[in-house]
């Protein structure tokens, strides 16, 4: 009789996108947000603020979390306010966890 199927992520599971959020995101606690949901959601990968406003993130993991993620920075922290996300696909990357720049 065969043994339950083993679930795991693979390599190839694995995917970045760039994300560029607009709007009222700096100076928010829009990026600390942004770390704690993708922690939350068991994603690696980077925040940082922008000379133009904008906040890029960079996330890395599987389709299902970052489609969360996208969801959540369509909202954001009750103190921002997101006019706009876009979204670019990456070159998959190693990150150790998920950093504020």
């Amino acid at each position: 009789m065969p043994g339950s199927p083993k679930i795991h992520t693979s390599q190839d599971d694995v995917r970045c996108w760039r994300f560029c959020v607009t709007g009222k995101v700096q100076g928010v606690y829009f990026r600390a947000s942004t770390r704690k949901e993708a922690l939350r959601l068991k994603l690696t990968g980077v925040a940082r603020n922008e000379a133009n406003g904008a906040v890029t993130v960079i996330a890395c993991g599987t389709r299902d979390s970052l489609n969360a993620l996208h969801a959540w920075l369509k909202r954001g922290p009750a103190t921002s306010r997101v006019d706009n996300v876009t979204v670019d696909v990456e070159a998959p990357r190693s990150f150790e966890g998920f950093s504020i720049a």
